[in-house]
């Protein structure tokens, strides 16, 4: 199956191989990562006013980017 994966926990593995081969979702998954690995920086840059003040606190981030999916 995908074999460049890397997952952030058991589960979202387990989640992610539970999901159809045909699945739109899985496929668009697939495509994002193929597409960020090539472009790190494929996507829309959020402007800082707009990145919500928890997941600076939580995460620490200074930047976000958002890649649709579908």
């Amino acid at each position: 199956m995908i074999q460049f994966l890397e997952y952030i926990s058991d589960e979202l593995e387990r989640d992610f191989y539970q999901l159809k081969h045909d699945d739109p979702i899985k496929k668009a998954m697939i495509r994002a990562i193929q597409d960020l690995r090539e472009n790190a920086f494929a996507g829309i840059q959020v402007p800082k006013r707009l990145i919500p003040k928890e997941y600076v606190q939580k995460y620490g981030i200074k930047n976000l980017w958002k890649y649709c999916l579908l």
